[in-house]
């Protein structure tokens, strides 16, 4: 099918669809509606979102969503599962040739699911098995009471040495509040205090001392590539798990930006990612594993997830494969190439960039330079039609709420057709708004880090500008609902 004709069948499907739902739920249909009429007209920069296909988006409304099939391919604890085993094949499969991993999982619902069932999988490997071994048993429930209660105690113990939240890594990679943070005895490594970039002796030397069980690699707002082979050396050096987190770049490795040293997955004992974000499919999860990690991660359902969903495993399945097509890889070396535009934008504007630029899909611009709390720039932006999320930046004295940075990605826009000019004018658009916002310095106590003004025919001025680029490259083009 042309692009075209994929355009008028997708917008029967959806207007058929939408219909179907006014006729029971009129606000849902209007609210869909409407999401759409906003994303189309917002310049969204949140590095975690995305444009996901109409095929993606229209597998998932499915009559698979009916379906239970808690377990795995042929070992279900449901029967008439046959059809949901050929859609868990498919989505593995082209998980495994895109990634080139001899084992994926693609049942976790999100990326935090996907990082309890590689948690879990790690500690069934390296701590159930051998327990279980040692006390001469096949299962834990064969365990005598005095056995089980010094299994958990062995489980309480082991130690987790992930990246610190304000140097850009992951509520699940340790985060207090986060369950990783009450599941392990934890221990967070940083970046430089002078450049923000990750210095390997210095996790080296974390790692010596702590001695942790899993090495977590990988962020959620660090604008740097990772060296991946170092980090496995520093894990083989303490006999810790390496396992890596790529939600967010997990398109730049499946469109080949980063080969060698810096993809992952010929490195890691386990790698987990999301499969949206700059993979572009649907929200949900993966796991890959070397063939050591692959039964445990195999029991992820019932282990800590519930029923596989069905249809978005399907959805997975799609976007996989187009993952697999050589535009994907035009689109994910766009992707940085956008990002590099974006950060020499704001640095010919004298913007502060954390670690100075970008060599990934984001960056980390610091607002505190403009007297603005992360907080208040996300709100002056919104008002803009500018969708960022705030970021901690390193050792941030405003904390993981109201922060000191806002996070940028280039994915979604790029989705749309966005180039290096496009880009250079969103810095310039971003700049403009910021450097003529304020603080409320009226305020006191936590208000002072929230409330802001922008001057006044700014946010028009703006949004003009912004419809101007965007009308250029309009989202689902020829979809009319």
């Amino acid at each position: 099918m042309t692009p075209q004709n994929i355009a008028e069948t997708a917008s029967v499907a959806y207007r058929s669809a939408l219909e179907v739902i006014e006729s029971v739920e009129p606000r849902i249909a209007a609210a869909t509606r409407a999401e759409l009429t906003d994303q189309r007209a917002s310049l969204k920069l949140i590095a975690s979102e995305n444009y996901a296909s109409p095929a993606v988006l229209l597998t998932m409304s499915s009559f698979l969503s009916d379906k239970y099939a808690e377990g795995t391919i042929g070992h279900r604890f449901y029967a008439g599962c046959q059809n949901v085993d050929t859609v868990e094949s498919l989505a593995a499969e082209h998980a495994r040739e895109l990634f080139g991993t001899p084992y994926a999982y693609v049942q976790p619902h999100s990326g935090i699911d996907a990082n309890l069932v590689a948690f879990w999988s790690i500690l069934a490997t390296r701590v159930e098995a051998p327990a279980l071994a040692e006390a001469g048993v096949k299962g834990v429930n064969d365990l005598s009471e005095d056995d089980w209660e010094k299994l958990r105690a062995r489980f309480g113990q082991q130690r987790m040495l992930g990246m610190s939240l304000d140097a850009g890594g992951h509520l699940t990679h340790g985060f207090r509040p986060n369950i990783s943070g009450k599941m392990f005895h934890q221990r967070s490594y940083g970046t430089d205090p002078e450049t923000g970039l990750l210095d390997y002796d210095r996790v080296a030397a974390a790692a010596r001392e702590f001695t942790p069980l899993i090495l977590v690699a990988g962020y959620s707002a660090y604008p740097r590539r990772v060296d991946f082979a170092k980090m496995r050396e520093i894990a083989d050096e303490v006999d810790a798990t390496l396992m890596v987190d790529m939600a967010h770049f997990a398109g730049l490795v499946a469109g080949k930006v980063f080969t060698g040293d810096e993809d992952p997955v010929p490195h890691a004992h386990v790698v987990t990612t999301t499969t949206h974000k700059s993979l572009r499919g649907p929200r949900g999860g993966l796991v890959l594993a070397t063939s050591e990690y692959a039964e445990a991660v195999d029991k992820g359902c019932p282990m800590v997830l519930g029923g596989p969903l069905s249809h978005v495993m399907a959805a997975k399945a799609v976007a996989l494969a187009e993952a697999r097509r050589p535009e994907f890889q035009t689109y994910a070396t766009q992707i940085a190439a956008n990002a590099q535009s974006l950060a020499e934008g704001f640095l010919k504007r004298d913007a502060v960039l954390v670690t100075g630029g970008t060599d990934n899909h984001l960056v980390l611009l610091d607002v505190s330079a403009f007297g603005l709390t992360g907080r208040q720039a996300e709100s002056a932006l919104l008002d803009a039609g500018v969708v960022t999320n705030r970021n901690s930046i390193p050792q941030d004295p405003n904390g993981a709420w109201y922060t000191s940075g806002i996070r940028l990605g280039t994915p979604a826009l790029t989705t749309r057709g966005f180039g290096h000019d496009e880009f250079d004018r969103v810095a310039e658009l971003i700049v403009d708004v910021l450097s003529q916002t304020t603080a409320d310095t009226a305020t006191s106590g936590a208000s002072s880090k929230v409330k802001c003004t922008t001057a006044e025919g700014v946010n028009d001025r703006v949004r003009a500008a912004s419809a101007e680029l965007l009308d250029k490259f309009p989202l689902y083009p020829g979809l009319e609902l």
